[in-house]
């Protein structure tokens, strides 16, 4: 099965990094064993959007192909549509799945923010204490679903990945660092055509300073000096405002992705 979808083909960066890729003919396993309880390191993708139907094989397959609870508490489903098309997915949504839908854009090239922000000090990590104070600043970017206490270890581990990554030289990760911490973060990966941006965040207490689009301009310039990269790919909810932030430095949308989640805090 080849993708054609652009948020999906940059998820591979990093699968193919420490994970499992492998092809089933109509899907794609995604499977990060040291982090099971990353949803979109753990995933399967079909060829095709979801049929009535298809909630028992699909479940079953993700059962026999990801995992189960007590490792695996989640099950995620995409499929190869950067039309964003969404299938029939009512059974799905009654069994207590959710949809995302993310917009995936695109730039050859950025240009800075109306209103960059002068403050910060923009640049890579280079020691134990500056990817101490990301990790920091990551957990402070949370979603007001997750307590700290089951939050960090998925981001310990996640962020141990993306540091092993950046000192292999498949990309780096970039702070914005202000009164002593690191009050904005991103990393940026690439397979030496593309390169993705990751987990972009900006401290609660530092936003609407314009650290964001600066420092997404700043990494993206990084990528294309450094990483000889073409093409910068970002993925966005379709619903929040930070793609407007990517729009207003020179991203332009070209795909949707589509995908459902059953996730560990769904009950069963």
């Amino acid at each position: 099965m080849q993708l054609n979808s652009l948020g999906y083909r940059t998820d591979l960066i990093f699968a193919r990094f420490d994970g499992i890729v492998e092809d089933l003919g109509d899907a794609i396993r995604i499977r990060n064993p040291r982090n099971p309880d990353h949803y979109y390191g753990n995933l399967l993708v079909f060829d095709r959007p979801p049929r009535p139907g298809d909630l028992p094989e699909w479940e079953q397959r993700f059962a026999e192909c990801i995992g189960v609870p007590p490792e695996v508490k989640h099950r995620l489903f995409g499929w190869d549509a950067p039309d964003g098309t969404t299938g029939e997915i009512d059974e799905f949504l009654e069994a207590g799945y959710t949809l995302d839908r993310s917009v995936v854009m695109t730039a050859e090239r950025l240009h800075p923010p109306r209103r960059p922000n002068l403050e910060a000090e923009l640049r890579p990590l280079r020691s134990d204490e500056d990817w101490a104070l990301a990790l920091e600043n990551q957990i402070a970017c949370r979603e007001a679903r997750w307590d700290e206490d089951s939050y960090r270890p998925f981001k310990e581990r996640q962020m141990r990945r993306y540091r092993e990554m950046a000192e292999a030289g498949r990309g780096a990760w970039f702070g914005a660092f202000l009164d002593g911490r690191v009050v904005a973060d991103m990393g940026i990966f690439s397979d030496g055509e593309l390169a993705r941006y990751q987990a972009v965040g900006t401290h609660p207490d530092y936003r609407g300073r314009g650290l964001c689009g600066t420092l997404v301009h700043f990494v993206g310039e990084y990528a294309r000096r450094e990483l000889g990269v073409a093409r910068l790919v970002i993925v966005a909810d379709d619903h929040y405002f930070a793609k407007d932030i990517y729009r207003a430095v020179g991203f332009e949308p070209v795909e949707y992705q589509a995908s459902l989640l059953r996730s560990r805090s769904s009950g069963e």
